[in-house]
């Protein structure tokens, strides 16, 4: 962070231009932005900063987004939004599956990169304590709780599993609703402020990918289960842990 508690931002992109361009106008808009052109950079400011959110371009010299944004994902849960000039539904589901929290294809209108930080980072931010469900640090459901400050997954062995950003919001769109039978489009909507893609089917591996981290699979999920031709519905109370 700043003096000014600006949020502090990385830009990773090969062209320099686009880098400065993010980067005056991110900081018109109320951020601190620091550059990287690439994988070492950005390790580098990594050892100096802890940013609230990454801005990762796919295509780079050397480590490409893919692998970059796995790393980041191993050693944190720090959200990141992928750029990319492919319109390619695989590399938005590969993406996904890597980790990143969104996604936005080149060229892009700068006013809808503003928003989607805006929108990953409300999601991300770490709901404050209280006694309802919703607003609980604690919440336990099935076997598991999920501690929402540390974005973590505790099992009934007390084991703790760290949840990437995207995980944890999906997951977190479920303990809001729970017993509620949400479509596609509700948990893309829900997750990433804006309507699916037509066609688009990330939101199924995302479940998929979450129902791993439950250790469950899709045949046999208990927890986050199938409603066919309708959507997906958590099938467990949740309840506040004191």
């Amino acid at each position: 962070m700043t003096t000014m508690e600006a949020p502090l931002l990385i830009v990773v992109d090969d062209d320099p231009e686009i880098r400065e361009l993010l980067a005056d106008y991110l900081g018109r808009h109320g951020y601190h932005a620091l550059t990287a052109e690439d994988g070492t950079a950005l390790y580098r400011l990594l050892e100096q900063h802890t940013p609230a959110l990454v801005i990762l371009d796919l295509m780079l010299p050397g480590e490409d987004g893919f692998a970059l944004c796995q790393n980041l994902r191993r050693n944190g849960d720090t959200p990141v939004i992928m750029l990319t000039a492919s319109d390619d539904h695989t590399d938005r589901i590969l993406g996904l599956e890597f980790g990143a929290d969104d996604y936005l294809c080149k060229p892009f209108d700068p006013r809808e990169l503003l928003a989607r930080i805006k929108a990953v980072l409300r999601r991300c931010l770490p709901r404050a304590t209280g006694q309802s469900p919703e607003r609980a640090r604690v919440v336990a459901f099935g076997d598991w709780k999920l501690d929402r400050v540390t974005r973590e997954l505790i099992a009934g062995s007390g084991s703790r599993l760290a949840l990437g950003g995207a995980d944890f919001q999906l997951l977190q769109v479920f303990l809001e609703r729970p017993e509620q039978v949400l479509s596609r489009d509700d948990l893309y909507l829900l997750t990433r402020g804006r309507p699916a893609p037509p066609l688009d089917r990330s939101m199924d591996v995302h479940v998929c990918r979450l129902r791993q981290r439950l250790g469950e699979d899709a045949q046999h999920s208990q927890l986050i289960r199938t409603v066919r031709g309708e959507g997906y519905v958590l099938a467990a109370r949740v309840d506040v842990v004191t």
